[in-house]
């Protein structure tokens, strides 16, 4: 079904000078913004949908690689539409905002979602949800409000000061919340997610047909129906990374759809690392009991460890199924599937994503489908979205702090029982045109296929359709002549009693327009040609400025003075309002998480990097080949220099830090607190240079000494050194534009007594390091890791698991623990966070005690030198 919301924030400016407002507002991926207008001091200022300009949109930080291709069905996912505007003195800026977007029916059921998240706690915040059918409206419920940690819950309860109005077809919800309501659910004005769910009475046959000013769409949504045998294949990775919560809740989830798979199901399981594993081998079994229970064992002792081979975990996946598809003629009537789910990028065997997409494509030889899942932060979501579009399939993501086990079990039972395949739509011949995809692979139940299209006549007075699919074993057919006349009456009834909107009034037309953008863009990322891309892409565009919709190939600008629209946080310092006047800034949005707060900042956006050494000081080493983090202290003594890189030898490069110290909060556990005072990087090629840093100044001492203030934005470069301050933020230092390092500023204005200036210290760029880089935090940056599973006994002796084998040797108690393999030693680790960045990110890592004991080469001591400018490497370990 198509829905059209609009938006209204109306912002108050009291003081009598002018003052930035941000207007935000979360909207699903899949949707499409249709209209802008702003309305700033009685002045009324009017969006226009142009043609995106590359060179434009780099300027203004508009998008990051790949952008142009991103579909937006990321299921779970979000966009940011973000706008600021300064507001005069004594004066009001309205921000009316519409966006579109087709509802998906999952599990027989429609989700109308909207984002309730104003920021802060406002005296009038009203949501008001209108539903019109001309068949009669069924199952409607108002869910709680939803965020990123509650997606789901056993006691639906509608949020207080919900109203309902229903009628057979028309209901009108609404949610209007008193401030004091309001503080009730969240003081910080994030309420979440507003959900109506509801379905619609269906028409037995071809589904439901309706017509509107020469377009027509087309719902075909059958039920009790028998179940088709299903062929499916679990493709699981057990990298490194899955350990914790991952891996327990992906293990819950299979244990629980083990039990749903039908006894006429045939299934198989693999799972993967950097090694793959087929739980059996050459086949695929029949659901009987002996099975399930050793599929249960096969699940229950998947352990985490490694790298990750997706290329070679998809070539087993699909070898199963082919070799059973081939060597069974009964299966060529069932649907055959691979669901395949990773929570990273691929770090083993063939790693670049078009190799994988073409060796998948010709393993899969359009035999069965591919449905991929994305867990977490670190996914190569476009891979597996190109996965899943070439073989017929669908992505899904699950973001970090959901709940993986209800999300995977929620997908498998959309796409759990197959209804029909190779549905085919079909309507009279030379009676239509410009007809969307009406052919389907799969239907499943609880889903639905919908067809819009145009009438070639609009004074046709009926339209012949025929659906044929195949129900296992079984052809069906269904025809039917369609009134076309008496289906635009009903249209039009619906449409008078809507509310006298010009939107409303075509939406048939703008659902055709919708659907054919969505459709060219995903023909455009399966193209292999630059000619045909070309070709798509024109055609995508031209849909998208004929219907004022912000698609991934368009931008929208307002004619404005004093308004900058962006959707992500600016790369430069924010221009003045000078700059805004000279031009129209692009408009585009931004993938964030529910709960961003949406503050603009005119500080530089710094590189993300996790390997770094700040505060107390907390160390940090990211290993994104094994897709886990390190954590480690070090308790020196205030006036120690530590060398945190040395390679001098090599790329030229030293990096040192000196601590200071502070007395400890009251009741802490710590005689002292230590701290970074200064950072010192040694620069030996191509000249020599030496470069000083405190929270106050910057000394630059290569062909001239500069003395640089850390309260200016300013830069300098000279001799392939160069030097960025953001003022009173950080200072990224660069060398030969392969080595970055980022300090970041901690100042206080009123510190108390355990807080002092002190500086973090992050490796953003390493690639001009060499293999043989030392120190700290350099010995790890080409270090390979893995996590493994142990089991310690009462006297602390270690021993590996042998859950595979079955046995443990040892006969003493054994308790479960973990631990770090680097190099030839064994590191006892535990899990922890760490907050880094001045605490705007934060870290799951594996913490090491006792000062990085027997991960580090050597002892802490091995790392105190002489003075801050010490580049001497022959005590290096």
């Amino acid at each position: 079904l198509y829905a059209f919301t609009a938006v209204s924030c109306t912002m108050f400016n009291r003081l009598s000078t002018a003052k930035e407002g941000v207007f935000q507002m979360q909207i699903a991926a899949a949707a499409f913004v249709s209209n802008l207008t702003v309305i700033i001091g009685g002045r009324v200022y009017p969006s226009e949908v142009k043609v995106k300009e590359k060179k434009h949109d780099k300027k203004n930080g508009d998008t990051t690689p790949g952008k142009d291709d991103k579909m937006g069905n990321s299921e779970s996912e979000v966009e940011t539409f973000r706008i600021a505007a300064n507001i005069p003195g004594k004066n009001k800026a309205i921000f009316l905002l519409t966006y579109e977007e087709l509802l998906q029916r999952r599990l027989g059921k429609y989700e109308h979602v909207t984002s309730v998240r104003p920021l802060q706690l406002v005296s009038k915040l009203s949501v008001e949800v209108t539903i019109l059918e001309h068949s009669g409206i069924t199952g409607l419920e108002v869910l709680p409000l939803r965020n990123a940690k509650n997606t789901a819950t056993s006691k639906p309860t509608a949020p207080i000061s919900t109203v309902i109005q229903q009628n057979k077809t028309t209901c009108k919800v609404t949610f209007r919340p008193s401030l004091v309501q309001q503080a009730r659910i969240a003081t910080n004005g994030i309420l979440g997610d507003f959900v109506v769910r509801y379905d619609v009475e269906r028409e037995l046959g071809i589904g439901d047909f309706q017509v509107l000013n020469g377009y027509f769409v087309h719902y075909f949504a059958p039920k009790d129906l028998p179940a088709v045998r299903k062929n499916i294949v679990f493709v699981i990775d057990t990298s490194a990374s899955m350990v914790g919560t991952k891996i327990r809740q992906t293990k819950e989830a299979l244990f629980t759809i083990l039990k749903d798979l039908r006894p006429q199901d045939h299934f198989n399981f693999v799972s993967f690392s950097s090694k793959i594993k087929v739980w059996q081998p050459g086949q695929l079994v029949p659901v009987t009991p002996n099975n399930i229970r050793d599929a249960k064992k096969f699940i229950y002792l998947l352990n985490p460890s490694r790298g990750t081979n997706i290329d070679g975990a998809i070539q087993s996946g699909s070898s199963l199924l082919s070799d059973y598809l081939a060597s069974d003629k009964s299966a060529q009537n069932s649907v055959s599937l691979i669901i395949f789910l990773t929570d990273g990028r691929p770090t083993v065997g063939v790693t670049q994503s078009p190799s994988i997409l073409s060796n998948t494509k010709g393993a899969v030889q359009e035999k069965f489908c591919i449905f991929t899942i994305g867990i977490g932060n670190d996914v190569d979501y476009r891979l597996l979205e190109h996965m899943a579009l070439e073989n017929c399939g669908v992505m899904r993501r699950i973001n970090e702090e959901s709940d993986a086990n209800v999300m995977l079990k929620g997908f498998y039972d959309e796409i759990g029982t197959p209804l029909l395949s190779n549905i085919q739509v079909g309507y009279t011949e030379d009676a239509v045109q410009y007809v969307t995809q009406n052919f389907f692979t799969n239907y499943f139940n609880g889903s639905e296929i919908v067809v819009a299209g145009k009438l070639m006549d609009q004074n046709t007075d009926s339209l012949h359709v025929q659906i044929t699919a195949s129900n296992s074993d079984k052809s069906i057919m269904l025809e039917s002549e369609v009134p076309v006349k008496e289906k635009e009456r009903e249209a039009e009834q619906v449409i008078k009693a809507l509310d006298n909107t010009a939107v409303e009034k075509d939406y048939i037309e703008r659902l055709w327009g919708f659907m054919s953008i969505k459709e060219t863009l995903k023909s455009r990322m399966r193209s292999t040609g630059s000619k045909q891309r070309e070709e798509l892409s024109e055609k995508a565009t031209n849909l998208s400025l004929n219907y004022h919709f912000l698609s991934p190939l368009t931008s929208m600008v307002l004619e404005k003075p004093d308004v900058q629209m962006d959707g992500v946080t600016e790369e430069v310092p924010e221009p003045s309002e000078e700059t805004y006047r000279e031009k129209p800034q692009s408009l585009h949005r931004s993938t964030e998480q529910p709960g961003s707060t949406g503050k603009k900042s005119g500080k530089k956006m710094l590189t993300f990097s996790k390997t770094s050494a700040d505060g107390d000081p907390h160390f940090v080493v990211d290993f994104p080949l094994n897709k886990i983090a390190v954590c480690f202290n070090i308790n020196g003594e205030p006036g120690d220099i530590l060398r945190l890189v040395s390679d001098h030898k090599n790329s030229g490069v030293t990096a040192n830090g000196k601590l200071i110290g502070t007395p400890a909060p009251v009741n802490s556990h710590k005689k002292q607190r230590t701290y970074f005072s200064t950072i010192t990087i040694m620069v030996n090629k191509p000249r020599r240079s030496y470069i000083e840093i405190t929270p106050r100044k910057v000394i630059l001492d290569g062909r001239d000494r500069m003395v640089l203030p850390c309260d200016k934005t300013l830069a300098v470069e000279s001799d392939g050194l160069a030097v960025s301050i953001a003022g009173k933020s950080n200072i990224t230092v660069t060398v030969q534009g392969s080595i970055s390092f980022v300090i970041l500023l901690h100042q206080y204005k009123n510190p108390a007594p355990y807080q002092k200036d002190h500086l973090g210290f992050y490796i953003a760029n390493s690639k001009g390091l060499s293999h043989d880089s030392h120190g700290l935090l350099g010995q790890f940056l080409y270090q390979d890791v893995n996590l493994i599973h142990l089991l310690v006994n009462d006297t602390n002796a270690m021993m590996s698991e042998s859950l595979q084998d079955g046995t443990q040797g040892h006969s003493e108690p054994l308790t479960p623990s973990t631990a770090l393999k680097i190099k030839d030693r064994l590191v006892p680790v535990v899990k922890k966070q760490r907050k880094i960045y001045s605490g705007q990110h934060r870290v799951d890592c594996w913490f090491v005690k006792n000062n990085a004991a027997k991960l580090i080469d050597g002892t802490y001591k091995d790392y105190v030198v002489s003075h801050l400018f010490d580049t001497n490497t022959s005590n290096a370990l």
